[in-house]
């Protein structure tokens, strides 16, 4: 991973993020520039519905049921109150954190996310190359457009992690595992929540999951192991010679419909030698079973809302999880995270990091071609920068940091919108650190017209 960075005008060391709102205003008074894409977080679901088909933006934005937990995650985040702190020394803040024995440059982490390949061409690869550049560790979805190989080679020297969704075939789970740590994945994710798809009315009323047609099965597409099984099975049939066929047999290992066991995680211990956290977590109980199975992490997540409806939100529950397991094991937190003030009530209430996944920011792809960009904060944009919006481009490379190339600098424009608020929101609250993130700094005040603001 790329060093961390220190500025003349930060002496504490770690990256200058603050220029975002200044260029944002100064391009507007000289040049009678707006920016391109709305910087109010609840009318960026509007703008997309503007650009995309409608099958691209249900699967974007869609959740379970009647997206009823994607409600509790976002009511949860509106019930908890900043206290600000006057009068301490916030000029230059560092957003620094250690993770696993790294010490990475924000609370940030790039939540797993499949089937990149639908948004935009560059898919993981463009995205792995962007988060090598920021500093920001990268988590591959076994949903993946792009091979383990390939994120890899893409991402170089940077920090990343694989996210497992569990198949139920040993053989191919010890061999995506192998992959994996070959290609220098340091943790291991293990989603538990998805061992079969949710009920998502966005997707089923256009009859549309890409799985169906072979885009987001690369994982297994690539894997020596489910190739050679399926070979065997298909007289010598490659997947690439059927298509439909060999996604239905990716299909029925990965989202099988049948659950794993605690007793299963044996498996994954015996064959993964760093870190490993399970994702999903949102009950006491569990996260104490994952202390006891020995697991090193826990994200507190509901997958977005994307799985079960109804369920509580990953907010409300991350206390309780916190101050029963919190000494022994890492926190992070994933599901209904929207501004940078999101990210701090996460960390107050005691996570030691925050998957950016549902925040859904979208761009339009003609400031660069005729085409459209879809970008979510996590993935930092799929694009790559081009001639025009040119001054968009800059405004995003200057709110990140200095001295990126101009042909990725499109990207930074998306990641712009969290560290400019997430820095500036802790300088306007009194915190110079993430350490001082605590539970002094917020209060639960349950308002009668709080919403649930955007999805």
């Amino acid at each position: 991973m790329p060093r961390v960075q220190e500025h003349p005008d930060h002496p504490e060391g770690g990256r200058k993020y603050g220029a975002f709102q200044t260029e944002i205003y100064k391009d507007g008074l000289l040049n009678q520039k707006l920016p391109t894409v709305t910087t109010d977080p609840n009318k960026l679901e509007e703008q997309a519905r503007t650009f995309l088909g409608v099958r691209s933006f249900n699967y974007v934005a869609g959740g379970a049921g009647e997206k009823a937990t994607m409600d509790a995650n976002r009511l949860a985040f509106r019930q908890w109150k900043m206290i600000p702190r006057m009068l301490r020394p916030t000029t230059h803040r560092d957003l620094r954190v250690e993770l696993f024995g790294q010490t990475i440059e924000s609370p940030l982490l790039i939540a797993p996310i499949g089937v990149q390949t639908i948004f935009h061409q560059d898919k993981e690869i463009g995205v792995a190359e962007i988060a090598r550049e920021i500093g920001v560790p990268y988590i591959l979805s076994t949903a993946s457009s792009s091979s383990i190989e390939e994120v890899a080679e893409a991402n170089g020297d940077g920090t990343r992690w694989f996210q497992l969704y569990w198949p139920q075939d040993n053989e191919i789970t010890k061999s995506l595992l192998r992959r994996a740590k070959n290609n220098g994945y340091r943790v291991l994710i293990v989603t538990l929540d998805t061992w079969a798809l949710a009920w998502r009315p966005a997707d089923l009323d256009n009859a549309y999951v890409p799985f169906a047609s072979g885009i987001g099965d690369q994982t297994g597409f690539s894997d020596p192991v489910f190739r050679a099984k399926f070979a065997k099975k298909h007289n010598n049939k490659t997947p690439e010679d059927d298509i439909f066929l060999a996604s239905r047999e990716w299909e029925a290992d990965v989202f099988s419909g049948a659950a794993h066991t605690w007793e299963d995680l044996e498996l994954i211990k015996a064959e993964w030698e760093g870190p490993i956290v399970l994702k999903g977590i949102q009950h006491v109980d569990d996260a104490k079973k994952a202390v006891e199975m020995g697991m090193h992490g826990i994200v507190v997540s509901n997958h977005g809302g994307r799985q079960l409806d109804g369920a509580i939100g990953s907010l409300e529950v991350l206390p309780e999880i916190v101050d029963a397991v919190g000494d022994k094991l890492t926190v992070l937190l994933d599901s209904g995270v929207r501004t940078g003030v999101d990210v701090i009530k996460a960390l107050c209430l005691g996570a030691r990091g925050v998957l950016i996944g549902r925040y859904a920011d979208f761009y339009p792809r003609g400031m660069i071609s005729e085409k459209l960009i879809v970008c979510r904060p996590w993935v930092y944009g799929l694009g790559i920068a081009g001639k025009l919006g040119a001054r968009d481009v800059l405004r995003g490379i200057l709110a990140v940091s200095d001295g990126f190339s101009s042909r990725h600098a499109f990207i930074f424009y998306t990641a712009a919108h969290y560290y400019q608020d997430l820095d500036q929101s802790m300088g306007l609250a009194g915190i110079k650190t993430i350490a001082d993130c605590n539970r002094s700094m917020v209060r639960r005040v349950q308002y009668g017209g709080d919403t649930i603001s955007s999805h």
